[in-house]
């Protein structure tokens, strides 16, 4: 019982992000994922092109 009391008691002292909050932060990570995978979309091409170069 003691567990749930525990359990009771941090869920109201928990804080939920905001609407505009969970926009924001869905925006950066969709943008970070978009940069990464340009940035090693590029990386892994010049990689496979520096390879054929010395094969």
């Amino acid at each position: 019982m003691k567990f749930l009391k525990n359990v009771m008691q941090t869920m109201k002292a928990t804080t939920w992000p905001t609407a505009r909050e969970n926009r924001k932060d869905t925006t950066t990570v969709i943008l970070m994922t978009v940069f990464f995978a340009a940035f090693f979309a590029i990386v892994d091409y010049l990689v496979q092109l520096g390879l054929k170069l010395f094969v």
